[in-house]
């Protein structure tokens, strides 16, 4: 498992002072499109290891989080640069959008 499990207690230090991009899935159980992108998030959690971190947030455990961020719909991904939001994607894509997403903040 490559991915960190985010909740209020541990956001502020793993996404908003890390040294390099997080990526950050907002998700839920219920949530079939996040499960069809979850192994995607895996894989590029490992392929990407020490380049970016790699975090999900539990919506429906995590409310206040996907609510700062104005999360409507899920699976929402972000990229966080510096503590801050620099990109996103909404909904289930192709692998290969994720990676030219990260490819433009980790070079």
């Amino acid at each position: 498992m490559h991915t960190i499990t985010l909740t209020q207690e541990n956001f502020t230090n793993e996404v908003l002072k890390s040294e390099i991009p997080v990526l950050v899935d907002f998700w839920a159980e219920w949530c079939g499109p996040c499960r069809m992108i979850a192994p995607i998030v895996e894989e590029i959690a490992s392929e990407y290891s020490g380049r970016i971190k790699v975090g999900k947030v539990d919506v429906d455990t995590n409310q206040s989080i996907a609510m700062q961020y104005g999360i409507r719909s899920i699976p929402t991904l972000l990229i966080f640069k510096n503590g801050q939001v620099v990109d996103q994607v909404i909904g289930a894509v192709p692998k290969k959008v994720l990676i030219d997403k990260i490819e433009k903040h980790t070079n």
